[in-house]
């Protein structure tokens, strides 16, 4: 793996939430994180594979991104007022943000998660002072699982009248990803044929997709989601473990004309390539990261020499100890 590159793009011209250092403690250092190439987990004759190494962030993952977003976006229209509590129904990871995001900035934070989660990520929640409700979800991720959060976290908003950021249908986090987008342009030199991305609430997807293509008009978008449960390929839902997507049904905000290339993982092999990835070039994640490194690869051989593919870590693989990823 090369050194990573950080954005050397002048101040002025960063991503709003890479230079805008008067936020408090650790919000400050959200976004702004370096890229890697790639070195020994790709094979000869592949284009190069860069990955956003998006552990950098404060929790551990890209959803400080989207959690800041929809939590500033609330407070600036004036849906979130001083000291209200926040309600949202989460896999861990946006919790995990949401939960650093609403203890700088004073604001008490109800969760409604699932036990099909990574533990680590309940742990995080709590550690920040949240107030986690766990459902059951044997199995796994199930095409009801992520519905019956839904309801929970909205009867939970409409008893207490707490703020739902409620991510799938939050615009806010769009904008939150568009800075991801921009610093990936700008420390490849504009020069990336293809990106890649493990779709979740489908935000990171468009938010960075939009910001590159503004630049690279060019570029390939490729969308990755789980064998198991392939809806957005047409396929019926089903039970998988890639943690972050592959929720059982289309997201409300996800228009598929703005899809160039669908790409499915099967579970088995999202995991292989995160320990496959840790072990050759370091990049240490979940099996979200290792979806979108597995279709990274895909789209990097059919390439070839020359072409440039870029995709996310999605965040650390310390989220993912207690579960089978590591074990």
């Amino acid at each position: 793996m090369t050194r990573p590159v950080r954005s050397s793009t002048p101040d002025e011209a960063r991503p709003t939430n890479a230079r805008l250092t008067d936020r408090p403690g650790a919000l400050a250092a959200i976004g702004d994180t370096p890229v890697a190439r790639l070195s020994r987990t790709t094979d000869p004759g592949m284009a190069e594979v860069w990955v956003k190494l998006e552990a950098d962030n404060p929790t551990g993952s890209y959803k400080d991104r989207m959690a800041l977003a929809m939590i500033e976006g609330a407070e600036r229209s004036g849906r979130l007022r001083p000291g209200q509590t926040v309600v949202e129904y989460t896999g861990g990871s946006t919790g995990s943000s949401l939960a650093l995001v609403c203890s700088v900035k004073g604001y008490p934070l109800r969760i409604v998660s699932a036990d099909c989660f990574a533990a680590e990520k309940i742990q995080t929640m709590r550690a920040f002072g949240a107030d986690v409700e766990v459902l059951e979800s044997p199995g796994g991720i199930t095409p009801t699982t992520v519905s019956r959060m839904q309801a929970r976290a909205a009867e939970i908003a409409a008893e207490t009248g707490a703020y739902a950021t409620d991510q799938f249908n939050n615009r806010d986090m769009i904008d939150g990803y568009a800075g991801l987008g921009r610093e990936l342009a700008a420390q490849l030199d504009d020069r990336i044929d293809a990106f890649v991305s493990y779709i979740g609430t489908a935000g990171c997807y468009l938010g960075a997709t939009r910001a590159l293509r503004e630049r690279i008009g060019s570029i390939h978008r490729v969308a990755v989601e789980p064998a198991e449960s392939a809806v957005l390929s047409g396929r019926p839902p089903g039970t998988h473990h890639i943690e972050g997507g592959g929720v059982g049904f289309v997201p409300p905000q996800l228009d598929m004309t703005e899809v160039d290339e669908l790409i499915t993982i099967e579970t088995d092999e999202a995991i292989a390539m995160a320990r496959r990835v840790a072990r050759a070039d370091g990049v240490w994640s979940g099996p979200s990261t290792g979806a979108n490194i597995a279709a990274a690869l895909r789209v990097a051989a059919r390439l070839g020499p020359g072409a440039r593919v870029a995709t996310l870590q999605v965040d650390s693989g310390l989220k993912y100890l207690s579960g089978g990823v590591y074990a």
